[in-house]
This record gives C-alpha cells, structure tokens and sequence, in this order.
C-alpha cells in the first residue's frame, strides 16, 4: 500500500499526563486529518532544568496506561533513545528521519511559542515538521515580535481551534502535594498510578 502519512508530534514531560494533553492531540488529529499521533516523552528538556522531573520509568509507564487502547495515539522513545542534549529540532530530524517522506506536524501551545526564541536554532523547525500552535486566551497572538526575531517562521505556523482546558502537570502535581482530588483531571489509570507510587508527595 504504502503512501503519505500525516503525523503529529505532541511532545513533552508528561509529568503526569492529563486531559488537557488528550484533547490537543485529538483536536490536532481531526482539524489536520492526521493518521496517527505520537507522543514523544521528554527525556532532559534543557528549559525545564530547574523542575524535578519522576524518573523516566515512572513517565513512561503513566503514559502506556494513559495510551492503552487507542492505535491512533502512539508513544514514541525517540526522545529517550539518543544522547543529550534534548533539543527539539534535534528530535524533529530524527523523525523525520524515521517517518521519510510523511508530512510532520509538531504540535505545541501558544505558551511554548511565545518561548520559542530561547529555543535552539527554532528557524530550522520547520525544515523537519509543520508548526501547529493551539490557541489560548491568556497568550497574545500577535506574531510580530517572534518573527522579528525568528523571521523563517513567518507563514509557517497553522493555529488549531481546541477546547480550552485549563490543566496542567504543575497543577496535578501541586494538588496531589495538598492532598487535594485530582479525578477527572486525568485518565483514571494513571490517577491509580500515581497514588500506588506515591508520586508527587
């Protein structure tokens, strides 16, 4: 058979992973008609150094509980597999190198791109994949400083429509610290997890 296929990259710490993750991906998956979506876990991310991070097995295992039954999303080692330093347009090349000749759409919220000037060599981003930003109310979307100072992604980013879900990983984590609920926040599964573990705490 054989053909292109269109396939998106969500990376991250997933440090637990959570709704807010679910929906960018799904949300990516439909808007961008994508075939599959891996999910590329951060081994060392150089701008999140002064964050403790679970250890490696902990992450991955949160993730295959979190992905389990569902072909259309997909863990990726890519991350993991190679040395340091972790540099996203590192491991854009790498699957690019691993996917030749299907069409790459890396998909990031607009938090991440107001950052990515103090990213490594962010104007070769998109030599490797497509950017895809999700918009969010609390991040302008005014471009003109970022390109301005990263002027090869100009036209080259695609904003996706998502619902707006305000979760994140911090979040989960601080509450878990409180002793406070984290249901529904989060794939039951990995709410299990994280308690049979005690991570967080």
């Amino acid at each position: 058979m054989g053909g292109v296929n269109r396939i998106g990259i969500l990376g991250g710490t997933f440090d637990p992973p959570h709704l807010a993750h679910f929906i960018i991906a799904e949300s990516a998956r439909d808007e961008l008609r994508l075939d599959k979506v891996l999910w590329v876990v951060a081994a060392d991310p150089p701008h999140k150094r002064e964050i403790i991070l679970s250890p490696i097995q902990h992450r991955l295992a949160m993730i295959r509980l979190a992905l389990k039954g569902q072909p259309m999303f997909e863990l990726s080692l890519l991350d993991i597999e190679r040395d340091g330093p972790h540099y996203t347009v590192d491991m854009l090349s790498l699957a690019a190198s691993a996917h030749p000749g299907d069409q790459l759409f890396f998909l990031m919220g607009s938090d991440s791109l107001r950052d990515l000037p103090t990213w490594r060599d962010p104007g070769k981003l998109t030599e490797h994949a497509a950017i895809c930003v999700v918009r969010r109310p609390d991040v302008s979307d005014s471009l003109n400083d970022l390109f301005a100072v990263v002027p090869q992604l100009e036209g080259q980013i695609v904003f996706l429509n998502a619902p707006l879900v305000d979760i994140s990983s911090t979040m989960i984590r601080e509450r878990v610290q409180q002793g406070r609920t984290i249901r529904y926040l989060l794939p039951e599964r990995v709410e299990s997890y994280i308690h049979k573990h005690h991570l967080y705490g």
